[in-house]
């Protein structure tokens, strides 16, 4: 059984840094990609970091978070880290870690939806 987990979610002044830590279980490592998403309340769920492990392990960020947020994966594929820096109110969510198998035609985030997902970890960043 695929068995998500993130941690290190926490409050922050805007300016300061967490670290997200996601580690997956129950798969073969090398068939799965780990990525993570953000939600804030009445907004819909954004893709923000992913590996692309099965590639040439080039990390994807979205625009919002680029600069600030780094991805990294331990050499076992099993623990996805993501340093926040420089956090902002705008910031503010939960954080979801999603264990997934790329699909052929279908991007990261689109894939992640057929994967497995833990049950997040709160960030706020208060100004």
């Amino acid at each position: 059984q695929v068995q998500v987990q993130e941690s290190g979610g926490g409050s922050v002044q805007a300016g300061g840094s967490l670290r997200l830590s996601c580690v997956a279980s129950g798969y073969t490592y090398s068939t799965y990609s780990l990525g993570w998403f953000r939600q804030a309340p009445g907004k819909e769920r954004e893709g923000i970091a992913c590996i692309d492990t099965d590639g040439d392990g080039s990390t994807y960020y979205a625009d919002s978070v680029k600069g600030r947020f780094t991805a990294s994966q331990d050499n076992t594929k099993r623990i996805l880290s993501l340093q926040m820096n420089n956090l902002k109110p705008e910031d503010t969510a939960m954080y979801y870690c999603a264990a997934f198998q790329p699909r052929f035609g279908l991007s990261w985030v689109a894939s992640a939806e057929f994967g497995y997902w833990g049950q997040g970890t709160q960030v706020t960043v208060s100004s």
